[in-house]
Parts: structure tokens; sequence; C-alpha cells
């Protein structure tokens, strides 16, 4: 189902939905605060939209039991990484991709690792530049890839032009890739971050760490191409207004 049209009110939030067959209002009763709420969100109430909030629950859950319970920390901090992959599938199967759910899904990604990164710098104060390192350029490179897509008049910034980078066109069109690629980075993490509470960790543990380390390391090139291509395109899109400025003043 789409959603066509939605009126809210303080008291009231009326939406209308458009199925196939037949069409049919639905109107509910909401508490006021929730109403409110939902007049400044765009589609809230959307299943897309709700994995999405879920997630920033899982995530907050994960960073308050960090400190303390590690197991149930990385439980909640995992299942939010993989509710990402389904609140995307879940946008795409029912045509509820929104550049609000697209970008609360970077957002939520960068601000997941970036704490978990606070907390393994705390556990591993040697390795603390290296953490920053990580930080900086996972939040540098998607950040102004994104911006860069999106002056570009991308709709996402998952768009990308099939003549681009090879690299990157197989890191965003092929799912599988990108599902390794981002889960294995976040396993390593975590991984990490478990093992500082294992006095002797198991041989099998410590060959998923370095499979992991290796999906890190190649997440953190991947993450480098994004830095230079989006500069190059940002530097691109600034000549280019320079030729168009100078045109008319010609």
């Amino acid at each position: 189902p789409s959603i066509e049209g939605a009126k809210v009110s303080v008291s009231e939030c009326v939406v209308t939905l458009g199925w196939p067959n037949p069409v049919f209002n639905t109107t509910t009763s909401l508490h006021p605060p929730l109403a409110l709420l939902s007049s400044f969100l765009p589609s809230p109430l959307i299943l897309s939209s709700l994995l999405g909030y879920a997630r920033i629950v899982l995530a907050l859950l994960a960073f308050y039991l960090m400190p303390c319970c590690p197991v149930p920390a990385v439980f909640f901090y995992l299942l939010s990484a993989l509710l990402d992959a389904f609140d995307g599938h879940a946008a795409r199967a029912l045509n509820q991709g929104t550049k609000f759910g697209a970008m609360l899904d970077m957002l939520t990604d960068r601000c997941a690792t970036m704490c978990l990164l606070v907390n393994l710098a705390l556990l591993y104060p040697s390795y603390t530049f290296l953490f920053q390192i990580s930080m900086s350029l996972d939040i540098a490179s998607h950040w102004l890839h994104l911006h860069s897509s999106m002056m570009k008049g991308s709709t996402s910034h998952k768009a990308i032009d099939l003549s681009g980078n090879p690299i990157l066109r197989l890191y965003y069109t092929s799912r599988p890739v990108l599902f390794v690629m981002c889960m294995g980075n976040e396993l390593f993490f975590c991984l990490l971050y478990v093992s500082y509470y294992i006095e002797e960790p198991h041989v099998w543990l410590q060959w998923l760490l370095g499979v992991c380390a290796v999906v890190c390391v190649l997440k953190s090139a991947i993450s480098v191409l994004h830095l230079i291509t989006a500069s190059r395109n940002m530097a691109a899109i600034d000549v280019s207004d320079r030729e168009r400025e100078r045109s008319k003043a010609e």
C-alpha cells in the first residue's frame, strides 16, 4: 500500500490509504502529543519508518548497557544493525521509500558505529588514535558522498552513477557485497568489544575476529574511495557553477 494523502490535527490523525481494491479511509484517535508529532514526521507510521525507529531504540539500549553488560549490549547492537537490511527491503517491497527514511537510516548507522568506537577507545586506550581515524573517515566520507550525490540530483546516496568508480558501483549495486561488508565491519568492532571481557578467547573467536578485521580494512578502503570520489564530484560541481556564472556574465 501507499499513502495517498494525510490530514493530521492535534486531536486526531486521519490517514487515507490507497489499496488496489477498494479504497477506504481510517480515522484513528491519537493522544494529542502523538498526533502533533505525526504532523512533523514525514510518513511516520509506515512500516519502514517504524523499523527505523526500532533501530534507534535498540541502539540506545546497547549504548546504555555497554559499560556493564557486554552480552546484551552486543545483542541489541547487532539486532539494530540487522534491521538495517530489513527496513530497506520493506521500503522497496512496499514502495514506501522516503528521503527522510534514507537519511534516518544513514544517520543511525553512523551514530551507532561512532558510539561503539568511543567505547572501544575507552577499553583499548592504546588504539584510541586508530579508532578516532576510523570514526572521522566513516563520518566524513559518508557525509561528503551524500552531499555531493544530492547536489548532483540523486534521490539517495546509494544511487550510484553506473559509469563511475567500479568498486563503488559493485559496493552499492550488489546487496550481498554491501551486506557482507557492512555486517563484517560491525561484527569486527563487536568482537573487539566482547573480547575485552573474555580472558582466554576461543580459537574460533580469534579466527572470526581475523576474518572480520580483513573486512573492516576493506570497508575503510571503500570509505577512502568514497571520500576521494565525492571530493572530485564536489570540485566538478564548483567548476560547473563557475562556468555557468561566467557565461551569464558574458
